[in-house]
């Protein structure tokens, strides 16, 4: 077994692959946040009702499902590379029409084609930095995909920022071209890189494969790093397909991957992501402008927050940071709503309240959940089967991104008691204090899931943790079994 030191590996080139590659997370957080700001001007633009919103916002989030169920298996014919340069031309393209749309329909089309490479990018990018790290480092370098995905939703606040005016309802369209942008720099910076290490060798291209790895790994492990690697691949001589996913030994990999990613998105995170300038609105600030400028406030918290938890992933864990960040999610989103019920009677005070706890809650994801579901999906699977593996969590992401995205403002509705509703720019809306005590409790559950079920893959080599599925190891036990 190899033992990595400080300079068993190309640092520095690692991290440069990891940085161009996690691009395709700021893609990710920028198109999903866009439309956070947009959504007050093109609704008014369109002359549109909040249920329409609902199908604008939910049509991305259908795109990436697309995206996440049919591209696990390219991914694993095609290699990991090609897919995520295919999803840079997609961002790029789905950018420009969304900017053009000249109706809701075209806009709802456009945000469903756009979709389809958040999908494919939600996956492929986490799969190709794992494959490319050190087992030291490994949750330092995935989990650069949440940063850079909290960096692109902040900078689609800012963009949002830039181009807001009350004055003239059409600035959304250039906030959604501004997006080619950091599409031209993923393809320009993948089109250079290599392919992984790992597809490379489970395609039977081993001189390719010892090729890309000279240039990560210390040329004096540099065999047995790929013996490694080959070891790990005859284990799984089976054609590697869905049958393989649903095998029995792998039946708490595939838990944990449909777990943790339904409670990332069931606590609500996308509800402050895509509706934060009217949730804003709600908590009783004036206009689009200074809600939007609110919204840029979560997206630097999300960002700095995001940052250490990459510190802390692999000093204090998985399981610590789970457990810290959801119970601090729970208390936030109880608080949230109490500020929510007693908002007619706090005044000011309450709006100001309002805003401390979406911020703290946003602190409590980004140091854990948010990152901890992309990292862990691509560590709980054998290579044979990771892109499918990975597909999967990624879809399960979509699947309840899109729930929560197209119920949010009917749960909102269905919520709030007479008497409750909120004067919002002289129109009564809901109360969203019912939508936030629902999510805290599904927060709670998460709790008690992830005791039994989130594993502690610290330092653990991949390799590693699929011999612990295939002895019919539990979740609980994968650090202590693999140490001993």
């Amino acid at each position: 077994m190899i033992k990595y030191m400080k300079t068993d590996y190309n640092k520095y080139m690692i991290y440069f692959i990891a940085l161009i590659a996690a691009t395709g997370g700021l893609l990710f957080g920028f198109d999903t946040g866009v439309v956070s700001g947009a959504i007050p001007y093109f609704q008014s633009y369109f002359g549109i009702s909040d249920s329409v919103i609902e199908n604008i916002t939910t049509a991305g989030l259908v795109g990436a499902v697309i995206g996440a169920l049919f591209c696990g298996r390219i991914t694993d014919l095609l290699g990991r590379r090609r897919v995520i340069l295919f999803s840079a031309v997609i961002f790029a393209v789905g950018a420009l029409w969304s900017g053009f749309a000249g109706s809701p329909v075209q806009l709802i089309v456009s945000r469903l084609f756009l979709g389809i490479a958040i999908g494919v990018s939600s996956f492929a990018v986490p799969l190709y930095i794992a494959e490319i790290s050190p087992a030291k480092i490994r949750g330092q370098l995935v989990s650069m995909f949440q940063l850079m995905i909290t960096i692109g939703i902040l900078v689609s606040y800012l963009s949002d920022l830039l181009f807001a005016d009350d004055a003239n309802l059409a600035c959304w369209r250039p906030m959604f071209y501004i997006g080619v942008a950091p599409a031209i720099i993923l393809f320009a910076g993948m089109w250079f890189l290599p392919e992984t290490p790992c597809w490379l060798l489970l395609r039977g291209r081993e001189d390719e494969s010892r090729k890309a790895l000279s240039r990560i790994e210390n040329p004096a492990l540099l065999e047995a790093s790929l013996a490694q690697t080959k070891a790990g691949i005859e284990q799984n001589e089976a054609s590697a397909g869905w049958r393989e996913i649903f095998k029995p030994w792998l039946r708490n990999a595939l838990i944990i991957a449909v777990g943790i990613m339904f409670f990332q998105q069931m606590v609500g995170i996308n509800t402050i992501m895509y509706y934060c300038p009217r949730i804003f609105l709600m908590a009783g600030f004036a206009d689009n402008i200074s809600a939007i400028w609110a919204s840029v406030g979560v997206g630097v918290v999300n960002v700095i927050f995001t940052i250490v938890s990459i510190y802390f992933v692999d000093r204090l864990g998985r399981r610590k940071l789970y457990f810290l960040g959801m119970s601090g999610i729970v208390v936030s989103l109880a608080c949230l709503a109490l500020c929510f019920v007693f908002s007619q009677s706090m005044g000011d005070a309450g709006k100001w309240l309002s805003i401390a706890f979406v911020f703290l809650y946003i602190i409590f994801f980004a140091i854990s959940i948010g990152p901890l579901g992309w990292l862990i999906i691509t560590e709980i699977f054998p290579l044979k089967v990771r892109g499918l593996g990975s597909s999967v969590g990624s879809l399960t992401v979509w699947v309840f991104n899109s729930i929560v995205a197209f119920t949010f403002f009917k749960i909102v509705k269905a919520f709030t008691l007479p008497g409750a509703e909120i004067i919002v720019q002289g129109k009564s809306t809901g109360n969203p204090a019912g939508a936030f005590l629902f999510y805290a409790i599904i927060a709670l559950a998460g709790i008690i899931w992830g005791y039994f079920y989130i594993p502690e893959t610290k330092g653990v080599p991949l390799e590693k943790i699929e011999k612990h599925w295939r002895e019919g190891g539990s979740p609980r036990k994968l650090k202590k079994a693999c140490r001993d």
